[in-house]
């Protein structure tokens, strides 16, 4: 279990220090980059060996306390979900064990269930390697977002299931 935690403690600050952005551009619907998100707390991680990436998702502080307490279907409205996704590469002492390395894109979700009524509640971004560059040519750039949470519309638009911590 120590290994586990070291292991998750490291990637999250590995992957969170590439260089601080002072202007990023909004994305093409108007969310921002959340201020402080590389603060946030870590609520799940993920593999992807389709795409050779780990992502940790990390959570804003109404995210962290509903996680917490279990209340995730439905989100609540203020909960932010952010998954910061890194190439995976093998640890160069323990060939067996992958770690982040490149860093590939940041990924947003916004819950506020008025203001984006029309995709499950979530306002959904995407920024794109170490230059942070927007995602998509348009606001219709979340049709494709939506598309592919569809299948887990039962859990309120989220694939991520937070860590069960005793």
């Amino acid at each position: 279990m120590k290994r586990i935690s070291m292991f998750l403690g490291a990637m999250v600050f590995a992957t969170l220090a590439w260089a601080e952005q002072s202007t990023v551009a909004p994305a093409p619907n108007g969310i921002t980059i959340p201020e402080g998100y590389k603060d946030w707390r870590l609520i799940a991680v993920t593999q992807r060996p389709e795409t050779n990436t780990l992502r940790a998702i990390l959570g804003n502080d109404v995210a962290i306390a509903a996680a917490r307490a279990g209340n995730t279907n439905p989100w609540p409205d203020g909960a932010v979900l952010a998954k910061v996704v890194v190439k995976q590469k093998n640890h160069p002492r323990y060939p067996t064990a992958q770690v982040p390395g490149e860093f590939v894109h940041a990924e947003f979700m916004i819950k506020d269930s008025a203001k984006f009524a029309s995709t499950g509640g979530w306002g959904f971004a995407r920024w794109l390697g170490e230059k942070l560059e927007p995602y998509g040519k348009d606001a219709n750039f979340v049709q494709e977002c939506v598309g592919c949470h569809t299948t887990v519309q039962q859990t309120d638009w989220v694939f991520t299931a937070p860590i069960s911590l005793p």
